[in-house]
């Protein structure tokens, strides 16, 4: 790899020199690709990268500044053993801090205006040499630069909103018979899901999963039952009160003993009883992790692939966190938090608007006021976090501004470890089997 001066590794200085000033700022907004069954399979890494040097007429390196950015651990951490797909730019393509990237865990997405001469085509070969993937992003039309590309692409993306409904079915039938992957981009209902499945797009992004729709979804447990439980664990139960309650519920009762078992807790030995599994986990997770279980799929489906729950604990992790970092947040806004967060798309699963929604379970009137009508620092944190899963900076600015010194970058960080949170509970956790708990 070859260095421009500017970002060779500094060589040992005096003590206390300090170290050059960064260049860049880089940070990323995380989007859900899902496949046809609905399930998590990869995310989007959404870019920004701000240009922080004093003289901008030198040249950079905002490529290296994006591939390093990509390869450090919190972003590992916030894909969560999935891949993730990042936007490049022809510089970044020519950099060799491209090199730094595995290839197994990387889709690189090649915008459709991209200059396509032979330099870009033979370093395309060279980079698809090294086990790099390539996708075709925001595709509108057949036209000579699409067609020089797609021979080296594993797949093309396609807004349904930006392609008029016949060519989008062209498009579709065309590129399934050239073995290409189809993700449809824009798909923001259930309409809009079934209609690019039934097209054969193999994958989808967008927020349909996570908005209210006739039927609302299927929970992995009877949600009255989930609520039950909700209620008692606001109670201060004792552990026997606990255990008679799980034990009704086959299915919770699989989850906890997921969760207790899961590396995160760190207990040291397996749980097999019940009982173990309540004390490991302790009360507050517990109801933490019962709020959370309202989203799951009803379908055997992990938690970490489930792309619902994984965006309201994304979302809870984040308020929570951000709200500790606010300067002017009250104690009751830090306490509210993740509940705030937690039920921010609890219309998905319930259907339904979702003031009403929220007056059916009773929420308290400050955290209703931050979900309905984003009132107080939560209202503006939920905004925050939601400018972030759609990678629309502007947004983002405009949300952070009055909770200054509060930046966009730092949002963008906690958001990175509140997803890795969200995606731990089930990991390297083993499901026990029902007939050992009840002994």
């Amino acid at each position: 790899m070859s260095y421009n001066d500017a970002d060779r590794p500094p060589m040992p200085g005096a003590v206390g020199e300090k170290p050059p000033a960064p260049q860049y700022e880089v940070y990323f907004g995380r989007q859900p690709v899902l496949d046809r069954d609905g399930i998590l399979c990869a995310f989007e890494m959404v870019p920004r990268v701000v240009d922080l040097r004093e003289n901008r007429d030198k040249p950079g390196r905002p490529g290296a500044a994006l591939a390093k950015a990509f390869a450090a651990q919190p972003v590992r951490a916030a894909l969560t053993g999935h891949r993730g797909w990042l936007d490049v730019t022809r510089e970044a393509l020519f950099d060799d801090a491209l090199l730094l990237l595995r290839p197994d865990r990387v889709m690189l997405e090649l915008p459709c205006d991209i200059e396509c001469d032979p330099a870009l085509i033979a370093r395309l070969v060279q980079l698809h040499g090294r086990r790099f993937r390539f996708l075709l992003d925001h595709v509108t039309e057949a036209d000579d630069s699409f067609a020089k590309l797609l021979p080296y692409v594993e797949a093309v993306k396609i807004d349904l909103h930006r392609v008029a409904p016949d060519m989008v079915a062209k498009f579709a039938g065309v590129l399934k018979s050239a073995g290409k992957l189809l993700v449809a981009m824009g798909v923001e209902s259930q309409h809009d899901f079934e209609r690019a499945h039934a097209l054969g797009f193999d994958r989808f992004q967008g927020y349909f999963f996570a908005h209210s729709h006739a039927g609302a979804r299927r929970a992995s447990a009877p949600r009255h039952a989930l609520l039950h439980l909700l209620q008692l664990l606001a109670s201060d139960p004792t552990v026997a009160q606990l255990e008679t309650e799980l034990k009704l519920n086959p299915i919770l009762v699989m989850h906890i003993m997921r969760l207790a078992n899961s590396t995160s807790f760190g207990i040291g030995h397996k749980v097999t009883t019940l009982r173990e599994a309540i004390n490991a986990t302790g009360t507050d997770r517990l109801q933490r992790w019962t709020q959370l279980l309202l989203y799951a799929d009803g379908r055997k489906v992990s938690l970490e692939d489930d792309p619902l729950l994984q965006l309201a604990a994304t979302r809870a992790r984040f308020l929570e966190i951000a709200a500790m970092r606010l300067p002017n947040a009250r104690i009751a806004e830090q306490e509210a938090a993740f509940l705030a967060g937690v039920f921010s798309c609890v219309d998905a699963v319930f259907g339904g608007p979702i003031d009403e929604t929220i007056d059916l379970l009773s929420i308290a009137r400050p955290i209703r006021a931050a979900i309905v009508n984003r009132e107080g620092s939560l209202g503006q944190l939920l905004n925050v976090i939601q400018a972030l899963e759609r990678g629309d900076w502007a947004r983002l600015d405009e949300m952070c501004a009055p909770l200054a010194p509060f930046t966009p970058g730092e949002a963008a960080a906690i958001a990175l470890t509140a997803a890795e949170w969200a995606g731990m509970a089930d990991r390297d956790a083993e499901s026990q089997g029902l007939e050992r708990i009840e002994d």
